[in-house]
């Protein structure tokens, strides 16, 4: 097997991987924020998982033994909120459009729109939220070690 063969194989057993993570976790994590709204006297948000579209961009081996960059596009549906996770590595973050609020563990929120971009350091729970009425996009790029979960779902 090739070496592009093999890290394509891997690519799609971590992919598999999260999504299988983000499935186990969607019931109570959709619950709980249904919950909130509710009691907050709002209709429920859209669920995060039908809400959040991810398309891989790039994935490639860095010179630095051990790391990958990992870039996507993340389009969130209006209200959507991701849930709250962490990465193996930084991810800096580029709002194309829309508005987000961000929550990272340790800093104050943050509201970015279309242009602004953002810093989250490795390891940091933080949560992404669309807070306008469109579609919201960004692009995210990832600087992780290879050979691991690119998510961790936080408590």
């Amino acid at each position: 097997m090739s070496r592009n063969n093999k890290t394509n194989a891997a690519s799609l057993l971590g992919a598999a991987i999260v999504a299988a993570a983000l499935t186990a976790f969607s019931g109570l994590s959709q619950a709980q924020e249904n919950k909130a709204t509710a009691d907050a006297g709002q209709a429920p948000a859209k669920s995060w998982q039908t809400g959040i579209k991810r398309t891989d961009l790039v994935r490639h081996d860095l010179d630095v033994e051990g790391r990958e960059v990992i870039q996507v596009l993340v389009d969130f549906e209006p209200g959507v909120v991701s849930p709250k996770h962490s990465h193996p590595g930084v991810e800096v973050a580029h709002v194309i459009a829309g508005t987000f609020e961000y929550e990272i563990e340790g800093q104050p929120n943050v509201t970015l729109k279309a242009g602004d971009s953002l810093y989250i350091p490795a390891g940091a729970a933080h949560v992404a939220k669309n807070v306008g009425k469109d579609k919201a996009s960004e692009l995210a790029t990832y600087i992780v070690k290879k050979d691991t979960p690119l998510l961790k779902l936080e408590k």
